[in-house]
């Protein structure tokens, strides 16, 4: 008997810059990306989304795999510089054909999309003006996403409007990994506030265009875990990144309010971006939620040693540790599918009936393993990892958790972003010289899993 209910949707996830290519073709604008990558040391050896996967060109071929894996749900994002090259009212037609393209396609194969209006590729010309440190840009945004589902809206049923807003404030505009590159905790906070905002006012637009849509947030989480929960330090760092990587957004849709610790501690550097109305709109109400998951953060005391690429504990002041121990995926992160199931438990038990339909809209590991000499990908590491969140999955639903679908990161090899090329979350193995598809090993079990919905994991 399936550990997943009826209905259950097994899909999996890629996002527009990271496979479409094709990023000077048929009127597309610039996008901070393009911008990013073309300015010397912030991409791993000078690389670019300018082919990726030239998705564009061959998203047949890729559909087609789709359909061979057994795909049910797909979820992409739309290019918002490829269909507004400036992100103002200045539309390109070519770039609304390809999404009409791929949407029918997809149908055609009797694929669910799920659409991300943003995953990260601002154009350029409104980053010129602030980008989402600027109120302007809400309104540029909830423009577009009006566009967006009067276009598609007939064809594509399920909406969400910002991928992983904290990397978008805090990786993007704290420490500067991600485009745009800017190192400035206040400027973060400021698009903190106004993806909340912005999430709200999309919503609010595309409703208005269209009421048989369902639309929610997708927000990247992950536990923060002290090696001591009996230390202070440890206990204070822990809650601290918990409220400002989960409850930041969690409470702000839930209830319309920040955690109290983040106003405690950083309420002068917030305050001044929040303006009457904001919060109170912030509780729109959301049909689901989409959880991006990977790993478990470590929080320990400081060993002096280099922090983590991605740690923003730094930036808070926050004397502490969190390189990972034990195994690691390719990325340098962690094995940690209980604190998939912990996440997924904890939301039920804390929102109760007030807790949407939640979706599991990313989750993978990067591996290395490519062709072998008979050709094929043996990627056993991968479809452990698989398996045993999926077995987290499972779990929770079994504790009352509404998890309705998993989309497994990624489809495919592709740009991963300032690492480049090299780090490989997908399930299809991508010669980028060739543009060669090989489905890996964990394509094939994945496959499985879809036939059986889950029964024999």
């Amino acid at each position: 008997m399936s550990k997943f209910p009826q209905g259950f949707i097994w899909g999996a996830a890629t996002s527009s810059y990271q496979i479409e290519g094709a990023a000077h073709e048929d009127g597309r604008g610039a996008s901070i990306w393009d911008t990013f990558c073309a300015t010397a040391g912030k991409v791993a050896r000078g690389e670019n989304g300018d082919v990726a996967n030239d998705h564009y060109h061959r998203y047949p071929e890729d559909i087609a795999i789709m359909k061979e894996l057994g795909l049910q749900g797909y979820r992409f994002s739309f290019a918002w510089p490829r269909m507004f090259p400036n992100g103002d009212g200045l539309r390109e037609e070519r770039g609304f054909a390809f999404y009409d393209r791929l949407i029918d396609s997809l149908l055609e194969a009797d694929i669910e999309p799920l659409a991300t209006l943003y995953h990260w590729d601002l154009p350029q010309g409104l980053q010129n003006k602030g980008g989402w440190e600027n109120r302007d840009t809400i309104r540029h945004f909830a423009d577009y996403s009006a566009a967006v589902v009067e276009r598609f809206g007939d064809r594509v049923k399920k909406f969400t409007p910002i991928n992983e807003p904290w990397v978008v404030a805090w990786l993007g505009n704290g420490i500067g990994i991600h485009a745009p590159g800017k190192l400035d905790r206040k400027a973060a906070w400021a698009v903190a506030h106004h993806t909340v905002v912005a999430h709200a006012a999309s919503t609010q637009a595309m409703r208005s265009v269209r009421d048989d849509i369902l639309t929610g947030p997708v927000l990247n989480q992950t536990r923060s875990v002290p090696d001591d929960v009996n230390d202070p330090k440890q206990a204070h760092a822990a809650d601290l990144i918990d409220a400002i990587s989960n409850r930041f957004w969690m409470d702000a849709f839930m209830y319309g309010k920040y955690p109290q610790i983040v106003m405690d501690t950083f309420g002068d550097e917030l305050t001044p971006w929040i303006k009457d109305g904001d919060l109170e709109a912030a509780t729109v109400e959301n049909d689901f939620i989409g959880i991006n998951y990977y790993f478990d953060n470590r929080v320990g005391p400081s060993l002096g040693g280099k922090p983590e690429w991605h740690s923003i504990s730094g930036l808070f002041n926050l004397d502490i540790d969190e390189t990972p121990r034990g195994a690691l995926t390719d990325m340098g992160w962690p094995l940690t599918p209980q604190g998939l199931e912990g996440l997924l438990v904890r939301w039920h038990k804390e929102h109760g009936d007030k807790l949407p339909d939640l979706y599991i809209t990313e989750n993978g590991a990067a591996y290395d393993e490519g062709p072998s000499p008979d050709g094929a990908v043996h990627d056993q590491r991968r479809i452990d990892y698989l398996s045993t969140h999926l077995k987290a999955v499972s779990k929770a639903i079994a504790q009352g958790s509404p998890v309705k679908g998993y989309y497994q990161w990624s489809l495919m090899d592709n740009f991963e972003w300032a690492l480049g090329y090299e780090k490989r979350f997908g399930i299809v193995h991508v010669d980028f010289d060739t543009q060669k598809r090989i489905i890996k090993d964990s394509g094939y079990w994945y496959r499985d899993q879809i036939k059986n919905n889950g029964s024999q994991i």
